[in-house]
């Protein structure tokens, strides 16, 4: 296991934390849990990731598996990071950072720019608990948590429109 930076122990803290201290079964949809801040990188497992999910409801939520040696996760970062500066008022965007490691991961992050930010997962353990052996893919989650749709493979700019509006509904 790789030692956390102290950022990202601050951060997977703060996620227990908030987990387990807010003394209501019904989060507010207008806190998250999941990490705020893209360099933070606190690793989790599938039944936490899953967790954390959970506690968006009332948000809808875009997923994508991604990975620093990647050559389509590079090149639909840009993409990416472009409709979560355009999205981010009405839809979540989260990262899932697999069989990677940190340092090349957060390389990864200030070389494109993400804005939104990403859980680390080296072993994959969140991706195969929705069968995907290997990154990139995009999971679509509407604001009641249901996974509506799943791109694996590098998502086109097409599809990534496709994806929000089918889990927000028209453009404002």
């Amino acid at each position: 296991m790789h030692p956390m930076r102290p950022r990202a122990a601050i951060a997977l803290a703060a996620i227990c934390v908030s987990l387990v201290g807010c003394g209501s079964s019904t989060p507010s949809p207008t806190i998250s849990v999941l990490p705020r801040s893209p360099d933070a990188l606190p690793e989790v497992d599938a039944g936490t990731f899953s967790s954390l999910l959970a506690a968006e409801r009332g948000t809808p939520v875009v997923v994508n598996f991604w990975a620093a040696w990647c050559p389509p996760c590079q090149a639909e970062a840009p993409l990416l990071t472009a409709a979560a500066e355009r999205e981010g008022h009405r839809v979540r965007f989260v990262g899932v950072d697999t069989q990677d490691n940190r340092i090349d991961a957060e390389g990864y992050i200030e070389r494109f720019g993400l804005t939104y930010p990403s859980v680390f997962d080296p072993t994959n353990a969140i991706g195969l608990s929705y069968d995907l052996p290997s990154p990139p893919a995009t999971l679509f989650f509407n604001a009641n948590g249901d996974l509506v749709r799943t791109i694996p493979g590098q998502i086109s700019e097409q599809d990534l429109r496709d994806g929000i509006r089918l889990i927000t509904g028209p453009p404002e």
